[in-house]
């Protein structure tokens, strides 16, 4: 097993980061260009060079009929309706973690639209076989509370539906920011999109090519922020991105400013300077709109001691790995607990799941980090080492999202050593 120490002999952050492009803006983009016939790499600046996104360019380039997404969530659900769209007959599969993540409603609804998916294994999961799609209807019902990436993938191929589609989300709406995102996109590439009340409609049509470039990657940014929160001495630039975002994790800049983090953007520029005020003893956050920042902020709150109380999470048990279960045992390692509150404590809200986080970070004994195939528990993590020397295993699967990850903290001065 390879491992990672890290350490940084001073809680000095300084310097300059050019940050790779977002991972969920590439994935959209190229989907809508490969709809459009187009080679997606000669129109797009600032691609990401993540695993996830390397792997969306190999397949859409690739000419066999058999399609491995590996572990790449959004690639797999995205390529599901582009191959649903496509002549022939496809087989899509991944790795055994993505063997046992839930895409049943997806296919359930690309069925109704007239698409030909077989399950080949356990019923609702992948592998998958793909033929081709008869027409069948315009308007669909989607569970909106398991995934948006299975809407969005929906979304991205309505423009190629003879008669469009009309999309209504049933149920509490998880991440609508990311919807937001796709429609964004698509609208960049000239589709007809209208969210009117409670459905959102995509005229038939076609994308028409045109240059994007890419911002920078906002969930990449929430380990910078956790750093920062960590520091005694901060001034820290950040590149590519923007203060008006397409990406809902740029919601991070408000909420960091409770761990008194100021944001200051210039252009597509920000720099991260301390306010000069006192962290908040309590920190309270629904994160059903940005659940990719849940793990980020349970490492500020553990670093810091805040007491934190979460909710929003109920997408992070069909991530990478089950990330509530994965947190709940790696911050006891640094004696704080993450732990499901009795029901009585959301009277106010009695639909919300409450966690509460209690406990300071204690690092003196060197803690030795566990990453479960999962890239943001391993940088989420990684942020502790401003507080003390850790150890990480299989710190490999940052390329999941943001390959250069170590190499940019040796930038700023962290000493990254591997071992077995």
């Amino acid at each position: 097993m390879a491992l990672l120490q890290l350490s940084k002999v001073s809680r000095e952050l300084r310097g300059t980061i050019a940050l790779d492009g977002s991972k969920s803006i590439s994935n959209r983009a190229l989907i809508a260009l490969a709809l459009a016939g187009e080679k997606p790499t000669n129109w797009l600046s600032n691609l990401s060079t993540s695993k996830d996104t390397q792997t969306l360019v190999r397949l859409l380039e690739q000419k066999g009929s058999t399609f491995d997404a590996g572990d790449a969530g959004t690639t797999f659900r995205f390529l599901t309706a582009f191959l649903a769209s496509q002549p022939g007959e496809q087989l899509l599969t991944g790795s055994e973690r993505m063997l046992n993540r839930p895409v049943g409603p997806l296919v359930e609804a690309l069925r109704e639209l007239g698409a030909d998916i077989q399950f080949l294994g356990k019923e609702g999961f992948p592998p998958l076989k793909i033929g081709e799609m008869m027409s069948r209807t315009r308007r669909i019902q989607v569970r909106a509370d398991v995934s948006s990436q299975f809407l969005s993938a929906l979304l991205l191929m309505g423009p190629y539906l003879p008669e469009g589609l009309e999309l209504a989300p049933e149920g509490p709406l998880v991440s609508r920011p990311y919807l937001e995102m796709t429609l964004g996109i698509m609208r960049h590439f000239g589709a007809s999109v209208d969210w009117k009340g409670e459905s959102i409609i995509i005229e038939p049509g076609q994308y028409t090519p045109r240059p994007l470039v890419i911002e920078s990657d906002w969930s990449a940014a929430s380990y910078w922020y956790a750093m920062a929160a960590f520091s005694e001495d901060l001034d820290l630039t950040l590149q590519g991105l923007q203060q008006s975002s397409w990406q809902g994790d740029s919601v991070l800049a408000n909420m960091m400013q409770r761990f008194d983090i100021q944001t200051v953007f210039e252009g597509n520029t920000l720099h991260l300077k301390k306010m000069g005020g006192i962290s908040r003893p309590l920190f309270e956050k629904d994160f059903l709109e940005c659940p990719d920042l849940a793990q980020t902020l349970a490492v500020v709150c553990a670093g810091l001691g805040t007491t934190g109380v979460f909710s929003g999470l109920e997408t992070l048990s069909i991530k990478e790995t089950d990330r509530i279960g994965a947190l709940k045992t790696e911050l006891a390692k640094v004696g704080v607990s993450f732990a499901k509150l009795p029901a009585r404590f959301s009277k106010k809200s009695p639909e919300k799941i409450l966690y509460s986080l209690d406990g300071k970070a204690d690092l003196s004994e060197t803690p030795r980090f566990a990453t479960y195939g999962d890239h943001r528990m391993a940088m989420a993590f990684a942020a502790f080492a401003m507080l003390g020397p850790l150890k990480i295993e299989n710190p490999e699967v940052v390329s999941k999202s943001y390959p250069q990850f170590w190499e940019h903290l040796k930038l700023v001065g962290f000493e990254v050593v591997y071992s077995h």
